[in-house]
Protein backbone atom coordinates (compact mmCIF):
# COMPACT_ATOMS: atom_id res chain seq x y z
CA UNK A 1 0.00 0.00 0.00
CA UNK A 2 2.96 2.36 0.57
CA UNK A 3 2.72 2.96 -3.70
CA UNK A 4 -0.65 4.56 -2.60
CA UNK A 5 1.18 7.63 -0.97
CA UNK A 6 3.17 7.93 -3.88
CA UNK A 7 0.21 8.38 -5.73
CA UNK A 8 -1.74 10.65 -3.97
CA UNK A 9 2.03 13.03 -3.50
CA UNK A 10 1.89 13.10 -7.62
CA UNK A 11 -1.60 14.05 -7.94
CA UNK A 12 -1.37 16.74 -5.64
CA UNK A 13 2.07 17.74 -7.24
CA UNK A 14 1.08 16.95 -10.95
CA UNK A 15 -1.97 19.02 -10.23
CA UNK A 16 -0.15 22.09 -9.56
CA UNK A 17 1.60 21.81 -13.29
CA UNK A 18 -1.45 22.21 -15.87
CA UNK A 19 -2.72 25.84 -13.84
CA UNK A 20 1.01 27.04 -13.60
CA UNK A 21 1.91 26.18 -17.77
CA UNK A 22 -0.97 27.62 -18.65
CA UNK A 23 0.13 31.07 -16.76
CA UNK A 24 3.61 30.69 -18.04
CA UNK A 25 2.67 30.05 -20.81
CA UNK A 26 0.92 33.39 -21.87
CA UNK A 27 4.16 34.89 -22.02
CA UNK A 28 6.57 32.04 -22.18
CA UNK A 29 6.39 29.70 -25.49
CA UNK A 30 5.87 26.25 -24.22
CA UNK A 31 8.95 24.44 -25.31
CA UNK A 32 10.85 26.89 -23.60
CA UNK A 33 9.17 26.36 -20.55
CA UNK A 34 9.10 22.62 -21.14
CA UNK A 35 12.99 22.95 -21.62
CA UNK A 36 13.45 25.20 -17.93
CA UNK A 37 11.16 22.60 -16.00
CA UNK A 38 12.90 19.54 -17.84
CA UNK A 39 16.46 21.45 -16.55
CA UNK A 40 14.47 21.26 -12.84
CA UNK A 41 13.63 17.87 -13.19
CA UNK A 42 16.68 16.60 -14.37
CA UNK A 43 19.00 18.66 -11.35
CA UNK A 44 16.13 16.92 -8.85
CA UNK A 45 16.52 14.07 -10.34
CA UNK A 46 19.84 13.75 -10.34
CA UNK A 47 19.76 14.44 -6.65
CA UNK A 48 17.73 11.99 -5.94
CA UNK A 49 19.72 9.17 -7.50
CA UNK A 50 22.79 9.75 -5.76
CA UNK A 51 21.23 10.44 -1.81
CA UNK A 52 19.39 6.93 -2.87
CA UNK A 53 22.67 5.18 -4.41
CA UNK A 54 20.93 4.43 -7.34
CA UNK A 55 23.14 6.08 -9.83
CA UNK A 56 24.76 2.82 -11.00
CA UNK A 57 25.56 3.48 -14.99
CA UNK A 58 25.10 -0.33 -15.29
CA UNK A 59 21.66 0.28 -15.51
CA UNK A 60 21.62 2.85 -19.18
CA UNK A 61 22.85 -0.23 -21.04
CA UNK A 62 20.89 -3.19 -19.07
CA UNK A 63 18.19 -4.90 -21.56
CA UNK A 64 15.00 -3.19 -20.09
CA UNK A 65 16.45 0.29 -20.67
CA UNK A 66 15.10 0.61 -24.46
CA UNK A 67 11.62 0.68 -23.08
CA UNK A 68 12.81 3.38 -20.81
CA UNK A 69 14.43 5.13 -23.64
CA UNK A 70 11.25 4.51 -25.86
CA UNK A 71 8.80 5.45 -22.87
CA UNK A 72 10.79 8.87 -22.66
CA UNK A 73 10.69 9.19 -25.98
CA UNK A 74 7.15 8.99 -25.89
CA UNK A 75 7.06 11.04 -22.80
CA UNK A 76 8.51 14.03 -24.82
CA UNK A 77 6.16 13.66 -27.37
CA UNK A 78 3.15 13.53 -24.39
CA UNK A 79 4.56 16.35 -22.70
CA UNK A 80 5.90 18.75 -25.70
CA UNK A 81 1.81 18.01 -27.01
CA UNK A 82 0.46 18.73 -23.64
CA UNK A 83 2.52 22.18 -23.06
CA UNK A 84 1.08 23.10 -26.27
CA UNK A 85 -2.55 22.62 -25.56
CA UNK A 86 -2.31 24.36 -21.86
CA UNK A 87 -0.26 27.42 -24.18
CA UNK A 88 -3.29 27.53 -26.49
CA UNK A 89 -6.60 25.93 -24.59
CA UNK A 90 -7.82 26.14 -20.87
CA UNK A 91 -6.65 24.26 -18.22
CA UNK A 92 -10.56 23.13 -17.70
CA UNK A 93 -10.96 21.90 -21.33
CA UNK A 94 -7.42 20.59 -21.89
CA UNK A 95 -6.40 19.07 -18.43
CA UNK A 96 -9.47 16.53 -18.49
CA UNK A 97 -8.94 15.97 -22.26
CA UNK A 98 -5.72 14.84 -21.40
CA UNK A 99 -6.73 12.95 -18.65
CA UNK A 100 -7.49 10.14 -21.48
CA UNK A 101 -4.37 8.80 -20.94
CA UNK A 102 -4.99 7.02 -17.80
CA UNK A 103 -7.80 5.23 -20.02
CA UNK A 104 -4.85 4.77 -22.79
CA UNK A 105 -2.65 3.30 -20.25
CA UNK A 106 -4.86 1.05 -18.54
CA UNK A 107 -6.06 -0.49 -21.66
CA UNK A 108 -2.66 -1.27 -23.02
CA UNK A 109 -1.27 -2.78 -19.37
CA UNK A 110 -4.71 -5.42 -19.88
CA UNK A 111 -4.02 -5.82 -23.73
CA UNK A 112 0.26 -6.33 -23.23
CA UNK A 113 0.61 -6.69 -19.64
CA UNK A 114 -2.18 -9.13 -19.26
CA UNK A 115 -3.60 -7.46 -16.52
CA UNK A 116 -6.70 -8.70 -15.57
CA UNK A 117 -10.02 -6.69 -16.99
CA UNK A 118 -12.62 -7.44 -14.21
CA UNK A 119 -16.16 -6.11 -14.49
CA UNK A 120 -15.36 -3.49 -12.13
CA UNK A 121 -12.44 -2.01 -13.86
CA UNK A 122 -14.15 -1.85 -16.78
CA UNK A 123 -16.83 0.27 -15.48
CA UNK A 124 -13.91 2.11 -13.91
CA UNK A 125 -12.59 3.05 -17.44
CA UNK A 126 -16.24 3.22 -18.66
CA UNK A 127 -16.46 5.83 -16.21
CA UNK A 128 -13.31 7.37 -16.89
CA UNK A 129 -14.04 8.06 -20.37
CA UNK A 130 -17.98 9.52 -19.17
CA UNK A 131 -15.90 11.86 -16.63
CA UNK A 132 -13.75 13.14 -19.27
CA UNK A 133 -16.34 13.69 -21.84
CA UNK A 134 -18.09 15.50 -19.10
CA UNK A 135 -15.40 17.53 -17.84
CA UNK A 136 -13.83 18.64 -21.42
CA UNK A 137 -17.88 19.47 -22.60
CA UNK A 138 -19.28 22.43 -23.20
CA UNK A 139 -17.19 26.18 -22.11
Amino acid sequence: MEYLLWVVLAVLAYSAVAPLTSIATQEVPAAVGLFLATIVFLVIATVVLFLTDAADPSYAVSPDAAYIYVGGLFLTIGILAYTSALEAGPVSVVVPIYGMFIVGSSVLGIVFLDETLSVTRGAGIACAIVAIYLSAGER
